[in-house]
């Protein structure tokens, strides 16, 4: 854990269970490596659609006009309060690599102006493929692209740093939680030292402090253990997290040594957080015998609900949804099988970004 000591910031970050004017989704297309799995993923592309869009707004990039027209006709049938659920969507034609919005899209900041007045802005980070380990040319253009066509109504700026919004977890007052294995990559912004990124971070989203998770990964995960797959914030004072019991597993003593780290952190009250463990997720596989890095973790916070991703073993998934309910009492947990997302090396969260009260018109 580490403190910075500073003047009061321009940018609060916000926490993701603010309120939502709607999620970001880039929905996935032959010309990526989707193709083989496009007849399982666009499914749970839709059943993820739905759950939000019944709450809320849902802003969605495709790769054509016909995608465009065959999401927007799929929920033309589809009925909420007398309205076509498509009134709650907006697709944009944008080129694009992959589907990993969380990575790729852009950060909400509360911005404060010098008159006192507080306003959500978007931050554009560089997204590199997760250290140059894919092709990211497109993705990273997406964000300015909607910008372009005025797909959000707060203002955007570019941020000279690789940063991945699922590398990065915040409470709304002044608490970052991540993790040192991805943040100080190397392939990510090797001229920065790591009091170097907690500057530029506490300068753009007025973070105080910082909790680095120095253990935890999961077998098959691309991203260098980001936080999202491992531990997340639930609330200012609880945290919900991976918890693994089997001394055969090789996640075993990692994933030990990250509960132990977390038992020493305190909120930004000086408290002991409230842990609530999720199991781990069976073991799967890809046809080559890969492991996926399955994780109940990589939950979606929205208005009112959570969308928590199960993969198909019953027993372990209830256990996932009865923790979830402990961790949000008042919200609904809405279980979505994502086993056919992890064949890509990612889940349900990795798939979204949430965009805050005022950035979507």
């Amino acid at each position: 854990m580490s403190a910075l000591t500073a003047d009061p910031k321009p940018y609060t970050l916000l926490p993701e269970w603010a309120k939502q004017s709607g999620v970001m989704l880039t929905w996935p297309h032959a010309n990526s490596d989707w193709a083989p799995f496009l007849t399982q993923v666009e499914p749970v592309f839709f059943q993820i659609t739905e759950a939000i869009a019944q709450r809320e707004k849902v802003l969605i990039s495709v790769d054509s006009e016909a995608k465009r027209e065959q999401i927007l006709a799929h929920f033309a049938d589809k009925q909420l309060a007398g309205k076509n659920l498509a009134d709650q969507l907006a697709v944009y034609v944008v080129p694009t690599n992959d589907t990993w919005a969380r990575d790729h899209g852009p950060i909400t900041v509360l911005k404060t102006d010098a008159e006192g007045q507080q306003a959500p802005h978007l931050l554009n980070f560089t997204f590199n493929g997760w250290g140059d380990k894919f092709d990211a040319a497109l993705d990273t253009q997406i964000n300015d692209k909607l910008a372009q066509k005025h797909a959000f109504a707060s203002s955007i700026e570019t941020v000279d740093l690789v940063l991945e919004g699922g590398s990065i977890e915040a409470d709304g007052f002044g608490t970052l939680l991540t993790t040192s294995e991805c943040l100080l990559a190397p392939t990510r912004n090797p001229d920065l030292s790591k009091a170097q990124i907690e500057t530029l971070l506490a300068d753009k989203f007025g973070i105080e402090r910082f909790l680095w998770l120095d253990h935890g990964y999961l077998a098959g995960d691309d991203t260098d253990s980001h936080v999202d797959t491992l531990a997340r914030l639930c609330d200012a004072h609880t945290i919900a997290y991976v918890q693994c019991t089997d001394e055969n597993d090789e996640h075993y003593q990692a994933l030990q040594a990250m509960e132990a780290q977390l038992k020493s952190f305190t909120d930004y009250q000086g408290n002991p957080y409230k842990l609530v463990p999720l199991p781990m997720a069976q073991a799967c596989f890809s046809e080559e015998g890969d492991r996926l890095p399955a994780t109940y973790a990589n939950f979606l916070i929205i208005n009112d609900a959570v969308l928590l991703p199960i993969y198909g073993d019953e027993a372990l998934d209830q256990q996932a949804i009865n923790q979830m309910q402990i961790a949000f009492p008042e919200h609904e947990i809405i279980a979505i099988n994502c086993r056919p997302i992890v064949e890509q090396y990612g889940s349900l969260h990795c798939l979204t970004m949430q965009l805050p009260e005022g950035v979507l018109a």
